[in-house]
């Protein structure tokens, strides 16, 4: 019996020995990484495709289990092809570390004969300036404009953010911490660039003119007292 008991012991303590070595044997070997998909234009396509909206560069990179690099390169030779082929109704747009499926501009007349014709931005005067002033200040706070601009910009800033062109980045860490302005996709998409880098450089003596024409326009609207 005692002999038994033992025999039983050593067996429990050679199984613990051979799950611990099994243990570490894994921990040294080296994970296998997933090797990259196959046919990765048609996973980029039906990612697009299905998701609509714009899927970050990084994420897509997961999905096809490479390098976000090697991942652009693959896009932007999708789209080369898409561009290139008069019978494709279809393009790539690249927006600032992300990449979305859309139809190219030359259907415009054909898809409105079956969609709802897409909202149109009417933009006074104050709010491109306003909007400029954003792109090229951003992040940038309501005061900051104002100060550039010389009159009061509460009116053309909320009619920015309603059409989706500009919107809230946070808080300025500063007393009473004003909120911080910036662009959106949606902005990049309106205006044909891939990233607020493509802006044309903002010459400063424009920035003046921009300044002087506001404090003038407000100049204007201060009432006289007869």
């Amino acid at each position: 019996m005692a002999l038994q008991e033992e025999n039983r012991e050593e067996q429990n303590t050679e199984a613990v020995e051979a799950v611990a070595v099994s243990e570490a044997s894994e921990a040294e070997t080296p994970a296998k990484q997933a090797e990259p998909v196959k046919h990765p234009e048609a996973v980029i396509e039906a990612v697009l495709f299905s998701m609509g909206n714009s899927v970050e560069i990084k994420r897509l990179a997961e999905v096809l289990n490479r390098a976000e690099d090697a991942t652009l390169k693959l896009v932007r030779a999708l789209k080369t092809k898409y561009d290139k082929d008069a019978s494709r109704g279809i393009t790539i747009m690249e927006l600032e570390g992300s990449v979305q499926m859309c139809s190219k501009v030359n259907m415009y007349e054909h898809l409105i004969r079956i969609a709802k014709t897409p909202k149109k931005f009417e933009l006074s005067e104050a709010a491109l300036e306003t909007l400029s002033i954003v792109a090229y200040k951003q992040p940038v706070t309501r005061i900051e404009i104002e100060k550039i601009r010389g009159v009061s910009s509460d009116h053309a800033l909320n009619r920015l953010i309603e059409y989706g062109l500009v919107t809230e980045l946070g808080r300025l860490n500063a007393p009473g911490r004003p909120l911080l302005f910036g662009t959106t996709e949606e902005f990049l998409r309106s205006f044909g660039v891939k990233s607020i880098d493509e802006l044309p450089t903002a010459a400063p003596e424009r920035v003046e003119e921009l300044k002087r024409e506001a404090e003038e326009e407000a100049a204007k609207s201060i009432p006289v007292d007869v």
